[in-house]
């Protein structure tokens, strides 16, 4: 399986890493593993749903 830092996620999704990095903790990214204190997404993986915000628009 290939991964992605959170940087090149978050370029990829079009959001600060900072969230990427809240979506990690909270479990919400499938198969993102934490190594040595580095958040790993696989390439593959879906940006969730913002649930800050009802009805998200796509």
């Amino acid at each position: 399986m290939d991964y992605m830092t959170l940087k090149e996620t978050a370029e990829k999704w079009g959001v600060a890493p900072r969230r990427v990095n809240y979506y990690c903790a909270g479990e919400r990214v499938p198969g993102a593993v934490k190594m040595a204190g580095v958040w790993l997404i696989p390439r593959e993986a879906q940006k969730p749903l913002d649930k800050r915000y009802k009805g998200n628009k796509k």
